[in-house]
């Protein structure tokens, strides 16, 4: 059986160990941890308690400089799987050369292929030469089958038109929350309360989480995209996007008059907000919308992502996928069932 590598020990990466942990409980044959690693410290005898291995990582001390040297130094052979739960653009550079090397890899981590295009290109390129396979459906939607359906469709001959979805579930709690009795700024407080909002609330408002998740939709649709293709109006008033990381939390109050603004003509014009990334033949977008009660993409309620994929087979009425698309433990499950899924032996 191949080895079991996971590099990330965050709330992704530590609800994935104890989901393992629970399945080999239950019986379910697993591939076993060779090694667990963050950016501090790496552990390689993870196999008989990866729990133990994984409290040890976290309580390493702050080391500086990057991940290369784990990444580069841990013997990967051709089989093994590579479970990348960062949100490291040093590590993401490396999946392509693991695909090449023959080591599968499944990743919650967007900056693969959902980065620059050239990038997006290789990781393809390699996993296509070297038969491993590159499990990205945590990457969208935390497993949803967004990525699964869109390339069934590609592969069965369709041809994509468009995609667009409520892609943000810190966004789309946002504005199903936004009704004017209290003001944005507050909701985003509480959203980052309740962890639905990055620490720093900027991360979620600038749209890149969603301008990313867009160019992995958009690339397994069939549309190349380069990142700088895609039109992004952040929801960033100059003082908040300005403001120094200890300012953020009094500079968020530039948000209430511009989305009570917002709110007021959505209301007056019958249409809902909604934070949307599309992608079609004339190019590509995110951003904030105002969208009518019957659109596809106001079915959506709290943190639910919603895609609508308009093909020549749903031309009339799109294909609609909604769910859960944010969580720790859905991210957890989607990365281990491309594990169990998608990294059997390699052919040759």
């Amino acid at each position: 059986m191949p080895r079991l590598a996971l590099l990330g020990t965050g709330v992704v990466g530590t609800a994935f160990v104890a989901r393992c942990a629970r399945l080999r409980a239950m019986g379910v044959a697993l591939p076993r941890f060779a090694w667990i690693a963050n950016s501090r410290a790496l552990r390689e005898d993870a196999v008989e308690d990866p729990a133990a291995a994984l409290a040890g990582v976290r309580a390493a001390p702050p080391r500086s400089g990057p991940w290369a040297p784990w990444v580069e130094a841990v013997g990967l052979q051709r089989g093994d799987i590579l479970v990348d739960a960062t949100a490291s653009d040093t590590v993401a550079g490396w999946h392509a050369e693991w695909l090449w090397r023959g080591v599968h890899v499944v990743t919650a981590n967007k900056l693969g292929t959902g980065a620059g295009l050239a990038r997006a290109q290789a990781i393809t390129e390699a996993a296509a030469a070297s038969g491993a396979r590159h499990g990205d459906a945590a990457t969208v939607g935390a497993g949803l089958p967004l990525l699964r359906s869109l390339r069934a469709l590609v592969a069965g001959g369709d041809r994509i038109e468009a995609v667009e979805g409520v892609l943000s579930g810190s966004m789309a709690w946002l504005l199903d929350r936004h009704d004017g009795r209290q003001p944005f700024s507050a909701l985003v407080r509480e959203a980052r309360t309740l962890g639905y909002a990055e620490p720093d609330p900027r991360i979620d408002l600038s749209g890149e989480d969603v301008r990313r998740k867009l160019l992995i939709l958009a690339r397994a649709a069939g549309f190349a995209l380069d990142a700088e293709q895609v039109r992004l109006d952040p929801l960033l008033p100059a003082p908040l996007a300005a403001a120094r990381a200890g300012d953020v939390d009094d500079a968020l109050a530039a948000l209430d008059v511009p989305m009570h603004a917002r709110l007021s003509r959505a209301r007056r014009d019958g249409t809902q907000l909604r934070f949307v990334g599309r992608v079609d033949a004339c190019g590509a977008s995110v951003g904030l919308q105002a969208l009518p009660p019957s659109h596809p993409l106001c079915s959506g309620t709290g943190t639910d992502n919603v895609v609508a994929i308009t093909s020549c087979r749903y031309q009339a009425q799109p294909l609609v996928i909604r769910g859960p698309g944010a969580g720790a433990e859905v991210t957890a499950a989607a990365l281990l069932d491309d594990v169990l899924q998608n990294c059997g032996p390699i052919p040759g």
